[in-house]
């Protein structure tokens, strides 16, 4: 079999998972099921105790993996990817920490743009209840107090409780 071939169902998803939430998990679940293996890359992977980027990319490491386990989910690599401010080695630099991959899945211009001039196929991220399930609303309500639990999945939560990240997103903001 041609290594073209071979790679043909091989996929990747990048995001930068602040933190992993149900959302997350059913687009995983949707990739995974149409791929032979899926490669989930945590972006911003050098970024971490902002608000925006709360938690380490060893953090999400495990929220992703312990989640991928309770979910039955076996075809996934997770790599975590730090940015490089240089697009034109960008994609280079992606493939370099990846396992092989042919298709692309995401729906930031940026992304889609430099894989689509790299010769990659590019497809959309299915979307999964979108205005309930985003990680700047996962933080809002850790932030403030309000159910989040009910936006992740439990493993995701054990793992946030494990390292205070509550009290690390108060901490770190300035509107609490």
């Amino acid at each position: 079999m041609q290594s073209s071939q071979r790679h043909e169902r091989d996929s990747l998803i990048i995001g930068r998972f602040q933190p992993f939430h149900n959302g997350h998990l059913e687009v995983i679940r949707k990739i995974s099921e149409a791929s032979d293996n899926l490669t989930i890359g945590i972006g911003s992977a050098q970024n971490s105790h902002t608000v925006n980027n709360p938690f380490t990319a060893g953090e999400r490491y495990r929220m992703i993996s312990n989640t991928l386990k309770d979910s039955d989910i076996s075809n996934a690599y997770i790599v975590p990817m730090e940015d490089l401010n240089r697009y034109s080695i960008w994609v280079s630099h992606v493939v370099s920490m990846s396992p092989p991959f042919k298709v692309v899945y995401s729906n930031n211009t940026l992304t889609r743009r430099l894989f689509i001039e790299a010769g990659y196929e590019v497809k959309d991220s299915p979307l999964y209840n979108r205005s309930e399930y985003s990680g700047t609303e996962v933080r809002r309500r850790m932030l403030f107090g309000e159910d989040w639990r009910s936006l992740i999945p439990r493993a995701v939560a054990d793992v946030i409780e494990d390292i205070d990240g509550i009290g690390r997103i108060r901490g770190l903001s300035d509107d609490v």
